[in-house]
């Protein structure tokens, strides 16, 4: 019988790579939940937020990298942008500079913040300095809560 849980273990870190990648493109997806079960689990809390926080940022990448071509991929003919979302990220850009990227971690306004990052082709370096300050912020946060929440 199929055991999705099994399935699940047995593949932890590329599950857990493979969720974070996408939960940072324009899906909407999350991966706080696969985080916190493996941490119930026992698996390597280091390794697991590095290896989640290397697959969101990549994610970041690609929404980065669709902004900077624009029309240019293919990618953007499958993947619709609000443009109610863009218009508020461009006007935050304006208004913070590119701190604003540590913010990429909060669900609905960080997927649009990267790609507005590669419309308005922001300096990479500081795009990818930000973004993983923001990305393993967010995780480690994870793991702060699920030990608060386990330990009750």
């Amino acid at each position: 019988m199929f055991d999705f849980l099994t399935i699940l273990l047995e593949n932890a870190y590329l599950s857990l790579f493979i969720n974070s990648f996408l939960a940072s493109t324009l899906l909407p997806l999350g991966s706080e939940g696969i985080l916190a079960y493996f941490i119930s689990q026992k698996l390597n809390i280091f390794v697991m937020v590095l290896i989640a926080t290397t697959g969101n940022y990549l994610g970041s990448v690609v929404n980065y990298y669709i902004g900077l071509k624009r029309s240019k991929t293919i990618l953007h003919k499958f993947i619709k942008f609000d443009n109610n979302e863009i218009k508020k990220s461009k006007e935050k850009f304006r208004k913070f500079g590119p701190a604003i990227l540590f913010f990429s971690w909060i669900p609905i306004i960080g997927d649009p913040l990267t790609f507005v990052a590669g419309l308005l082709k922001y300096d990479f370096r500081k795009f990818t300095i930000y973004v993983l300050l923001g990305k393993a912020f967010r995780y480690i946060l994870v793991v702060l809560i699920t030990f608060n929440v386990l330990s009750l």
